[in-house]
C-alpha cells in the first residue's frame, strides 16, 4: 500500500514539475503541455542510430529512472509513508545517485554518435565536481542527527530547520542537485546551443520518454532530499503530514529548475574549478562549525 501511494504521489509530482519547467522555459503556464509532449513522443517511432551500442542504447534511459525511484525510496513524505526506513537511508540515496553517472554514459555512448557522447563525457566532468557537495553535506546533516536515518534526520529538526542550522550545506547540496540532474546552468549535456540535445540527440519516441520521465522523477528525489535534510520534512503546523512534504517538495524542484535560468551557463571546467576550490572547502567549513554547535550549544 505505501509503495502505491509513493508511485501515485511521485507521479503527480513528476507531472507538476514538468508543467513548472515549461513555464519557466516557454513563460506560460501550460497544464496540458507535458501530457500532450508525452503522448506526442509515444506517437512516434523510436528510431535506432546505424551502428550503436544496443545493451548500452537501450540501458541507458532505464538505469537513469531505475536510480531515481531507488533514491525516493528511502524519501520519508509523512510518519510510516516511506518504501523502507534503512538505518543508512542517507547513504543509499548517494549511492543511487551514483548510477546516474552510469546511466549517462551509457546514453552517450550507446548511439554512437559525436554530440551524444560528447554529452556523456561533459556529465563525467560534472559528477568530478558536484560528488564532494552531495556527501559532505549529508555528513553534516547527519553529525546533528547522530543517525543516517532519512526519518531521524526529519525527527532531529523538530526543534530548528537545518537550513537555519546550517545554511551553507544547504546552498552547496542545491547547487550540486542542480548539477546532478543537469539543469540550467549546468544543462551541459544536453546543451542544446551546441550539442543541439546531446545525450537526448539520438533518442526518439518512447525511448526519449522514458528518459524525459527519468529525469522528472530525478528532480522529484532530490528535491524531497533537499527537504529532507534541510526543510523539516514533514514537519509543519496546521495541515496534515504528507501535505507539508508535498508543499515543501514542489517549492523546492520548482526552484531548481527555474532559478538558474536566470545564471549564464557553466562550462564544466569552471564548475570543477569553483567546486574544487571553493565547494569543498566551504563544505569542510560547514562540517567543522557543525561539529562545534553541536558539542558546544546542542539544539
Amino acid at each position: 500500500m505505501t509503495v502505491s501511494i509513493v508511485l501515485v504521489a511521485l507521479a503527480v509530482g513528476a507531472y507538476l514539475v514538468a508543467v513548472l519547467e515549461s513555464w519557466a522555459v516557454h513563460g506560460r503556464l501550460e497544464p496540458a503541455r507535458p501530457a500532450i509532449s508525452a503522448l506526442a513522443l509515444l506517437g512516434r517511432e523510436s528510431l535506432l542510430a546505424r551502428t550503436p551500442d544496443r545493451l548500452f542504447f537501450e540501458a541507458g534511459p532505464v538505469v537513469l529512472l531505475v536510480a531515481g525511484l531507488l533514491a525516493v525510496a528511502v524519501i520519508p513524505l509523512a510518519p510510516g509513508l516511506i518504501v523502507t526506513d534503512l538505518a543508512t537511508g542517507a547513504l543509499f540515496l548517494n549511492a543511487a545517485l551514483a548510477y546516474v553517472l552510469v546511466a549517462l554514459i551509457m546514453a552517450g555512448w550507446g548511439p554512437n554518435g559525436a554530440y551524444a557522447m560528447i554529452g556523456g563525457w561533459r556529465f563525467l566532468g560534472q559528477f568530478v565536481a558536484y560528488a564532494m557537495l552531495i556527501v559532505m553535506p549529508i555528513t553534516a546533516v547527519a553529525m546533528r542527527a547522530e543517525s543516517l536515518s532519512t526519518v531521524d534526520i526529519v525527527t532531529s529538526q523538530s526543534t530548528l530547520w537545518n537550513i537555519a542550522y546550517q545554511p551553507l550545506g544547504f546552498v552547496l547540496f542545491v547547487a550540486a542537485a542542480m548539477g546532478l540532474c543537469w539543469l540550467p546552468p549546468l544543462d551541459l549535456p544536453t546543451a542544446r546551443g551546441d550539442l543541439t540535445g546531446g545525450i537526448e540527440a539520438e533518442y526518439t519516441g518512447a525511448r526519449l520518454a522514458v528518459l524525459r520521465l527519468a529525469r522528472m522523477v530525478l528532480i522529484m528525489a532530490l528535491a524531497g532530499a533537499t527537504v529532507t535534510f534541510y526543510l523539516g520534512g514533514w514537519l509543519g503546523p496546521w495541515l496534515p503530514a504528507w501535505a507539508w512534504s508535498a508543499i515543501k517538495i514542489l517549492f523546492v524542484a520548482g526552484l531548481m529548475v527555474s532559478v538558474g535560468r536566470l545564471v549564464p551557463r557553466v562550462r564544466e571546467a569552471q564548475y570543477l574549478e569553483i567546486s574544487w576550490k571553493l565547494g569543498i572547502p566551504l563544505a569542510l567549513a560547514n562540517i567543522f562549525l557543525v561539529g562545534v554547535i553541536t558539542l558546544v550549544v546542542p539544539i
